[in-house]
């Protein structure tokens, strides 16, 4: 029998809202919490002034302008993501 994976379910953030993970890195968790998503999507942005943004997130109006609202003043030089869905 397989030993179930220990997984850490609370988790401090509020929707809209750019977090400080430490000096160079920050995360807005999308308002679209599912079994596949957890809380939400997790975009991260990373470093400062110019920066590269990881899963940006789904398309909806209030992740979109807090993700907007975090970046205010940066240029985005790089946006990665990590994986694909061909549904959307």
């Amino acid at each position: 029998m397989a030993a179930a994976i220990p997984f850490r379910r609370d988790l401090e953030f509020s929707y809209g809202v750019s977090d400080t993970l430490s000096p160079l890195i920050r995360r807005v968790i999308a308002e679209n919490p599912s079994p596949f998503t957890f809380h939400g999507t997790g975009t991260y942005i990373i470093g400062r002034g110019e920066v590269a943004v990881i899963d940006a997130g789904p398309d909806l109006t209030s992740h979109v302008e807090a993700l907007l609202k975090a970046l205010e003043g940066e240029t985005v030089s790089h946006l990665l993501v990590t994986h694909t869905h061909a549904d959307h």
